[in-house]
């Protein structure tokens, strides 16, 4: 079993695949726009909001994959305020950590500074150009 997050940036999507792509090494596994679904097919019956109009060079799914997870995303809902959880990326690398951190805190709001702490190499929270929140966290390799 595997939990993903699925995000939705409102008409940001593309401008984020790229963003993450470039800040984290990531790949993108898989993209498809609204203009790629059949005509025929009704966008509520493929799970998406009833009501709401996509233009065709929307995103109607991606999904990267950053290091050894996943991310999922989509321009599909109306952008609503992020609360309650943070994206985590963790390695045992603190260079490529700090490297994360900064990329991803590009145009966006640093809400705990990079900086050791008793669990970890280097840790730091921020929240992204999109208003994703982030955790970056350069554990300890335990022994």
């Amino acid at each position: 079993m595997q939990v993903t997050p699925y995000v939705f940036y409102s008409g940001r999507c593309e401008e984020a695949i790229a963003f993450y792509l470039d800040a984290t090494d990531g790949e993108l596994l898989f993209k498809m726009t609204y203009g790629d679904m059949p005509d025929e097919t009704p966008v509520e019956d493929e799970g998406c909001i009833s009501g709401v109009s996509f233009s065709p060079e929307q995103i109607m799914h991606a999904h990267l994959r950053i290091g050894q997870g996943e991310l999922m995303m989509s321009d599909g809902a109306p952008q609503a305020a992020y609360g309650g959880f943070a994206v985590s990326l963790s390695t045992p690398d603190k260079a490529q950590g700090k490297r994360w951190f900064d990329a991803l805190s590009a145009g966006g709001e640093v809400t705990k500074s990079w900086a050791p702490t008793f669990w970890a190499n280097g840790f730091g929270m921020l929240t992204d150009k999109f208003g994703v929140p982030w955790m970056v966290n350069a554990y300890k390799p335990q022994i």
